[in-house]
């Protein structure tokens, strides 16, 4: 199979899901900074995490993008939240809607995978967003918190990882599928 796994990481996590699925599919992984152009008859693969309302990478990688016939698209983000919650698959939705032109987006299948976080090795910008957030959070009336927002209190200042790569293998087998 011809084709090419792109993935935008900051801290690991995706990095890291992007050599597993390279490894169960056979498909090359490159940071998205080095790609320039699908070759014909692929199917690309976006890995990409999620950040305060974005995709790391997307936006720069589907500029460069137009699907030919017979070429696919499958787009996977990796979060913090719970994408098995229907709230957070439509927040996730909505950012990838804004990042991808309509044609892309209607071509695109999109999986999600659940990240991790380790406070300890944040840049000073992502810290202080995740502060605020649960700044915000603490505000909130107790019975008003989702159990997402409470998970994140307890788990705020500290290393968790939710990383599962066995979510990986409904997007291998789309993938081989093809």
């Amino acid at each position: 199979m011809d084709g090419l796994i792109v993935y935008g990481s900051k801290y690991g996590t995706t990095r890291r899901y992007a050599e597993e699925l390279s490894r169960l599919t056979g498909l090359s992984a490159i940071p998205c900074g080095e790609f320039h152009r699908l070759a014909e008859g692929s199917i690309l693969v976006y890995l990409g995490a999620l950040y305060a309302g974005g995709v790391l990478g997307l936006k720069q990688t589907m500029k460069v993008l137009s699907l030919r016939e017979g070429q696919r698209l499958i787009v996977a983000t990796v979060g913090l939240a719970d994408p098995g919650e229907p709230q957070n698959r439509a927040h996730i939705l909505v950012s990838l809607k804004r990042q991808m032109s309509p044609e892309l987006f209607s071509q695109a299948i999109f999986f999600h995978l659940r990240g991790g976080i380790d406070y300890a090795v944040l840049s000073p910008r992502h810290r202080a967003m995740m502060a605020a957030m649960c700044f915000s959070l603490r505000s909130k009336p107790a019975r008003q918190r989702s159990g997402e927002d409470q998970a994140l209190l307890e788990t705020y200042g500290k290393q968790v990882d939710f990383t599962d790569f066995s979510a990986l293998v409904p997007i291998a087998d789309e993938i081989l599928r093809g």
